[in-house]
């Protein structure tokens, strides 16, 4: 099994859009690894996890053709993570032969975003009730998809939202996807972690060597999470383990997070990474 990572940036990209601080200089200086675009991860070729602005151009990138994908998680309502009205090319009308209905799971604000983008006037002739389908869930929540098990985890982030990772289980293997939150997990969240054992864990490390409380998670932060997570034996030695989802705020380039990793045993991730586990 695999996971690939179609995206790996924070909200702004890498470079950001309008910024000229050294790491975004040295960005498009150097290239390559450095350039990130905005968080997207396709596990299995079958499970698709969040659906930025970069979905399209990740497509084209990658050779997908998106209308095969059944199973669509998303984390949540930032427009990094969740760019809804794209979803409106599913139908017919604006793309042909798109296989069966993508069912598309996320939170109560995540739907409103949803259903404010997609029933407008424009596109009242052409309702994707038949190729488009959305449900809510909640942390706790456990539901099956596309011959994946898939369970619901609340995350610490923005909190105007019900904000949730995910842990995923497919045959013999189970991972756990923890973009975007802070390591200041709920008591719940830990009880629904820790019954499970990891085949791959991706967590985390928007702010490079810094961290933000209660919202993202810095290096620090996820060391101590999978040192946390180690000791209540969901991850052992043959785990694989991913930092991901970088801001150039971190302050750290794609080299200085590689050497960060190798030191301890995780990857960090970049755009086109390939996970197998």
């Amino acid at each position: 099994m695999k996971m690939l990572y179609m995206g790996t940036a924070a909200a702004e990209g890498w470079p950001a859009l309008f910024c000229s601080c050294p790491v975004c200089e040295h960005a498009r200086k150097t290239g390559g690894r450095n350039l990130r675009t905005r968080t997207q991860a396709l596990l299995d070729n079958s499970l698709l996890i969040d659906f930025p602005p970069d979905s399209y151009c990740h497509a084209l990138r990658y050779g997908l053709n998106l209308g095969n994908i059944h199973t669509l998680l998303i984390t949540h309502s930032h427009m990094d993570h969740w760019f809804p009205t794209e979803l409106i090319h599913r139908h017919e009308h604006f793309g042909h032969g798109a296989a069966g209905v993508l069912d598309v799971y996320g939170n109560e604000a995540v739907q409103k975003s949803f259903y404010e983008n997609l029933l407008i006037d424009r596109f009242k002739p052409h309702p994707i009730d038949d190729v488009v389908r959305f449900h809510v869930v909640h942390g706790g929540d456990r539901f099956w998809s596309g011959g994946w098990e898939i369970l619901a985890v609340p995350a610490d982030h923005d909190k105007r939202e019900e904000s949730l990772v995910y842990i995923c289980k497919k045959d013999d293997r189970t991972v756990f996807y923890g973009h975007d939150t802070g390591c200041e997990l709920s008591e719940a969240a830990w009880e629904l972690i820790a019954a499970e054992t990891y085949s791959l864990v991706s967590l985390d490390a928007t702010m490079g060597q810094k961290t933000a409380a209660r919202y993202h998670m810095g290096l620090p932060d996820a060391e101590q999470m999978f040192q946390k997570m180690k000791e209540l034996g969901c991850i052992d030695d043959h785990t694989v383990k991913v930092i991901n989802h970088f801001s150039h705020n971190g302050e750290m380039c794609h080299e200085q997070l590689t050497a960060w990793g190798a030191e301890r045993g995780i990857l960090a991730a970049y755009d086109g990474m390939e996970a197998e586990f």
